[in-house]
């Protein structure tokens, strides 16, 4: 389980193919100082496992599933990634539920900057406008984010200057595209309601890929 509080931002500095996925190796500074192998970080929004830690850097899987459905389909060297480590079981809670499940991918239709902080328009996929609602929560490649307002299939979110400087938002264009994970709260009422529902299943596996199993490091 992640915040969407963005921890640092990291660079790609190398994407392998395997029979899996990829494989990216991801440089980093403040993430690497406590990731053990097995360890789970959200890589622009999407969960993936580490593989191998070094001083400055980690390697994380990406698979097949991931890939065709988030933006890491696109990654290559030198591209600049939002990281946030798995939050601890004593940690505290700052943003909201982020599971590093990415929903959909979105596109940049407009960004408005004013000042140091700026608004940023986002077409989404029509198959998740049921799940957004204007103030609820909205994670941008990984972000966690305030809806201001939808308009068709189109939604704006107030990006802070904090935030603007410390993610990957500072560095987007329109048409660049994003990844969306929905609210997580919104998909449990739509399963409550209706008695269908794209949340999936909690297995031990996902308890531990959160970070809160009993497994050694």
């Amino acid at each position: 389980m992640f915040t969407g509080l963005i921890e640092e931002i990291g660079k790609i500095s190398r994407v392998t193919s395997n029979p899996e996925g990829k494989l990216f190796e991801i440089s980093s500074k403040k993430v690497t100082e406590d990731l053990h192998i097995g360890d789970s970080v959200a890589v622009d929004g999407a969960c993936l496992s580490v593989v191998s830690v070094m001083n400055d850097r980690f390697t994380a899987q990406a698979v097949d599933e991931t890939l065709s459905k988030t933006t890491l389909v696109y990654f290559k060297s030198g591209v600049q990634v939002n990281l946030e480590r798995a939050m601890p079981a004593n940690g505290r809670f700052g943003g909201h539920f982020v599971q590093g499940h990415v929903d959909g991918v979105g596109s940049i239709r407009s960004i408005v900057k004013t000042g140091k902080s700026a608004t940023i328009t986002i077409q989404v996929p029509d198959e998740l406008k049921q799940y957004i609602v204007p103030k609820g929560s909205i994670a941008i490649n990984g972000i966690s984010l305030t809806v201001a307002s939808i308009i068709a299939n189109q939604i704006t979110v107030a990006v802070i200057p904090l935030t603007f400087r410390d993610t990957n938002l500072k560095t987007i264009r329109m048409g660049d595209l994003v990844n969306i994970e929905v609210d997580l709260l919104a998909k449990y009422i739509e399963q409550f309601v209706t008695g269908k529902s794209s949340v999936k299943p909690i297995t031990e596996d996902m308890i531990n890929s959160w970070g809160y199993g009993s497994k050694k490091k």
